[in-house]
């Protein structure tokens, strides 16, 4: 079968690869479904340290229930469309036994260390699947990154009436002003590009702008309770620190390259007493990402820019 691969640096290539087989515990699933993620392009270009060569990509994907083997217990059944967690950890390691699999250090990802979604088929574990209802394989496909984002938004604690600073209204930024949005936060979205802006207030953020000005000393009151960095660049990652009001926390969602590093002063997050948090991955987000893409409270269908069959 035809599938996307990572054979050189610098290029995914279309190649031939033998139709999975399944092992006890397996399900085997006809993709339907399977997203281009930023992860993608880093892989692609060797900035992913854990990254096996010639992967067949693909992370961010769903498909329907093709076969299940003899031995796997599952409640899926044949035909059902299911959203994939790509994660699949040891569950014998200290992170897994306190829930923290995300942090599993033999952690396999589907697409990044083992054959992914950019294929016709692919066999996962059953552990990976999760049955959808009333929603279309395209959207289906966005349960992975919606899960990080509930990861995120968790870390993030908003509450209800917190005014909360978005950087970056690419797909995981604008899934973040939703998740605030509907839970009651007042959601300012900073983006240097016009259509991401307005496609931001579509979202749910209150505020769009290109260049964030808090209006005052963060020590007085000024700023935003929660900032979340949403780009990965050390430029926005930095300023990120300076836009939360004193007491504040910022979130790290962003992916930057190994071996970036951003200054910080030591007295400035002493004397604002600010909370630093960083993201990786999702962690137990699957379940409750596939429910928020059923609710359809967003046109999450609206972050599919292209189509390719």
């Amino acid at each position: 079968m035809k599938v996307a691969s990572w054979e050189t640096l610098g290029a995914i290539s279309m190649v031939e690869k033998p139709m999975p087989t399944m092992s006890p515990g397996d399900v085997l699933i006809r993709v339907a479904a399977s997203g281009i993620c930023g992860t993608d392009l880093h892989i692609c270009k060797g900035e992913t340290p854990h990254a096996s060569n010639k992967v067949t990509i693909g992370h961010e994907f769903a498909g329907y229930v093709e076969d299940i083997h003899p031995e796997t217990v599952t409640l899926a059944k044949v035909g059902d469309l299911v959203a994939i967690d790509p994660n699949i950890p040891c569950n014998q390691c200290t992170f897994c036994r306190n829930k923290k699999y995300h942090l599993c250090p033999t952690l396999r990802c589907i697409g990044v260390t083992c054959n992914g979604g950019m294929a016709k088929y692919v066999a996962v574990p059953s552990s990976a699947i999760f049955i959808t209802h009333g929603i279309s394989p395209e959207v289906a496909s966005l349960a992975e990154p919606l899960s990080c984002v509930v990861h995120a938004v968790d870390t993030g604690a908003i509450k209800s009436g917190d005014r909360v600073l978005v950087i970056g209204a690419g797909p995981i930024g604008l899934m973040v002003t939703a998740l605030c949005a509907t839970g009651g936060a007042h959601v300012t979205v900073s983006e240097l590009n016009q259509m991401r802006r307005e496609k931001a207030l579509e979202f749910g953020a209150s505020v769009t702008t290109d260049k964030v000005d808090i209006g005052g000393d963060p020590i007085k009151g000024f700023g935003f309770d929660v900032v979340f960095e949403c780009v990965g660049l050390p430029t926005t990652m930095e300023a990120a620190l300076g836009y939360a009001k004193a007491g504040g926390t910022v979130v790290w969602v962003g992916v930057a390259k190994p071996g970036v590093t951003v200054p910080v002063s030591p007295f400035m997050v002493y004397r604002h007493e600010l909370t630093i948090k960083s993201t990786y991955t999702n962690a137990f987000g699957m379940d409750r990402a596939v429910k928020i893409l059923a609710d359809n409270k967003v046109n999450w269908a609206d972050l599919i820019s292209h189509t390719m069959y």
